[in-house]
């Protein structure tokens, strides 16, 4: 049965998103459920809509924000999407700094809702980006709200309160280990301090490119990259490194196998929640593995560098 909820405004559609069971990609673990906690059914269509809602609702509370002013944060897509639909939502006015190479998808999805783009260097990825919103807001902060995603509180805690809460609600005892790729790194933060707080231990795993050069947009290789203000080394257990052609073939398969037609980090999580299941199967123990699903394939169409199907 279907819980048809009336909602006041789509700010409210935001979190409890569902857990699907993975059957095809996981046929050598079959003794080991992982789940796909799927982010993507968020009105925005990516995890982003969690931090972005509570960082505008908590900045709006307390004063920082006010329909006086524009916001302003660097972002590779997902993050920008979330806040122009909010901002739209909320009559607060966006503008955005993202490397040029972001997908058109997500650029023409921000724009919809009426939000300004500046272009950073491509080759400064997600970094570029961030100094030019932080000198931006610094030079005019009477008209510009920075959030700033990567030092926000707010961002982890929309993950402490929502996230972690939801998956030990759905699955409680059940669950031995969680997956979350690290781009600001507010998921695996904020949803592992709420795991770690359950009375039977989780292990959480963080996914990372496993070099600088990548194709897993939105994901950061933290030792060549700023590290995020919000970071903790201590909130993850493991440090799963995964390749482009990995996280990409996952992503594929994911789309073909099970009609999950996914973005390329939530391939890379998942190639590494597979990887756990199947372990555990080998080695005969117990397990229950959920890995974060962050948003839809239909965001990375145009051809990129890493694309198979085309000649760069």
């Amino acid at each position: 049965m279907i819980d048809s909820r009336r909602l006041a405004s789509v700010t409210e559609a935001v979190g409890d998103t569902p857990l699907v069971r993975l059957r095809v990609v996981t046929k050598d673990a079959p003794d080991i459920p992982v789940y796909a906690k799927l982010e993507c059914s968020n009105p925005g269509g990516s995890v982003k809509d969690r931090a972005a809602l509570r960082m505008m609702q908590e900045a709006l509370k307390d004063g920082r924000l006010t329909r006086k002013k524009t916001l302003i944060d660097s972002t590779s897509g997902n993050t920008g999407v979330a806040y122009s639909l909010f901002g739209a939502a909320l009559g607060i006015p966006v503008k955005l700094v993202m490397p040029s190479n972001v997908s058109k998808a997500r650029k023409d999805i921000a724009r919809a809702f009426g939000t300004e783009i500046l272009f950073s260097d491509p080759l400064e990825g997600s970094d570029g980006a961030i100094g030019i919103a932080k000198r931006m807001a610094a030079e005019d902060p009477e008209l510009l709200y920075y959030p700033d995603q990567y030092s926000n509180p707010d961002n982890p805690l929309a993950h402490y309160y929502g996230t972690g809460t939801e998956i030990l609600r759905d699955l409680g005892d059940q669950i031995t280990h969680f997956v979350a790729g690290l781009g600001t790194s507010g998921t695996m933060m904020g949803t592992a301090r709420r795991l770690k707080e359950h009375h039977r231990p989780i292990q959480c795993v963080a996914v990372e490119p496993d070099s600088p050069m990548h194709g897993l947009e939105g994901l950061k290789h933290m030792a060549s990259s700023l590290v995020p203000a919000i970071y903790d080394r201590s909130m993850h257990d493991e440090l799963c490194a995964v390749t482009t052609e990995d996280g990409w073939d996952m992503a594929d398969r994911l789309a073909r196998e099970e009609g999950m037609h996914v973005g390329h980090s939530s391939g890379a999580n998942l190639f590494c929640a597979v990887n756990i299941a199947e372990k555990l199967q080998r080695e005969g123990k117990p397990g229950c593995v959920v890995a974060i699903v962050c948003d839809r394939g239909d965001r990375y169409f145009s051809p990129v560098k890493w694309d198979k199907r085309y000649v760069w």
